[in-house]
């Protein structure tokens, strides 16, 4: 068994996927890299090829249709022989001594009698034009040392854990039955929100490990992109809602648990009427309408929770004079979220 998996998803990758594989190669034998190419139409099949036949022990190349990003990752969860799971996107890469103290930690935790569950650590927004930003979480959890949900501090308005930030124990996300939705942008919202009332025990180390990329025009978190992709966004949002509700009995009894997810849906949600509001549409505010009254017939408390509090109260002023009051906070927004 590996102590790592690390999948990388690949679509129509050849210019830039080279530089992520090699920055995860420096893992050695410990790491298994599973390269997906969901259906690619350029090179990325044959460099996937050329990589595994170069390191047969360490590089696996993965051919499927296309499925889009959830399915890449379903496929890298089915495949990994890792005790741990990471997702590193092909356009990202990461930072070779942090790496390094990662690994270690996960071997020192491994053999271990405690399970570890999620492994959190920093990352760093690459974005061109722009200094770079580290997403640190030293206030919110603490350092060094194992934890649980009832140790976590307070995380800061508009902060959560992103993909970027994570490695999971691979036994935990097969447990919890996850599955991303297919064909659909956003899900890795999905992947690290629903795994979270399965995680019993934490470990945060202050290190910039993950490397995040951003400034490629077809981005999916340009700005218009996501636009265009309303419904999928929305797509997202419902399904983190429906799953609160479904998992309320392992959720509500843990209040930390609790609040964070309730904040972190609380973010998504807000993306989601931004979105709504910067298209202009009528189209699209009905799409507003139709969410909050969606979350309102699944829990009125979360609905009150979301609507009614600091963010959702700025971002849904009534009438036309209202929205021209929200977008001028879309600037804060976009720092928040890291809109394009």
């Amino acid at each position: 068994m590996k102590l790592l998996t690390i999948t990388i998803p690949c679509y129509n990758s050849e210019a830039y996927m080279k530089k992520c594989i090699e920055s995860l190669l420096i893992g050695g034998e410990d790491v298994e890299i599973l390269v997906v190419d969901d259906g690619s139409k350029d090179t990325t099949a044959q460099i996937a090829d050329d990589y595994q036949a170069k390191y047969p022990t360490i590089v696996k190349a993965i051919h499927k249709e296309n499925g889009g990003h959830g399915s890449a990752v379903n496929a890298g969860i089915t495949n990994a022989t890792g005790l741990f799971f990471k997702v590193v996107d092909s356009d990202d890469w990461v930072q070779e001594s942090a790496y390094r103290a990662i690994l270690g930690k996960l071997k020192e935790m491994a053999g271990g009698g405690t399970a570890l569950d999620m492994l959190i650590s920093n990352f760093v927004y690459e974005k061109v034009g722009e200094k770079n930003k580290v997403m640190r979480y030293r206030h919110a959890l603490p350092q060094d040392q194992l934890f649980t949900w009832s140790e976590v501090k307070h995380f800061m308005k508009g902060q959560y854990i992103l993909m970027h930030s994570v490695i999971f124990r691979t036994q935990l996300l097969r447990e919890c039955g996850l599955k991303l939705p297919e064909h659909t942008f956003y899900v890795d919202n999905l992947f690290v929100f629903e795994p979270l009332p399965y995680v019993k025990n934490m470990y945060y180390m202050d290190v910039n490990f993950y490397r995040y990329y951003i400034g490629r025009s077809d981005q999916s978190v340009n700005e218009s992109i996501m636009i265009s992709r309303i419904d999928q966004q929305l797509l997202v949002n419902r399904r983190m809602m429906d799953y609160v509700c479904e998992k309320k009995n392992m959720i509500w009894p843990n209040p930390k648990l609790r609040n964070y997810m309730i904040n972190y849906l609380e973010i998504i949600t807000t993306i989601s009427i931004i979105l709504a509001i910067r298209s202009g549409t009528e189209e699209n505010l009905q799409k507003r309408k139709d969410l909050w009254n969606y979350i309102k017939e699944k829990d009125a408390w979360i609905f009150i929770r979301l609507r009614y509090g600091l963010i959702g109260g700025y971002t849904n002023l009534p009438g036309k004079g209202g929205r021209k009051l929200s977008l001028k906070g879309y600037k804060l927004c976009q720092k928040l979220f890291k809109f394009n």
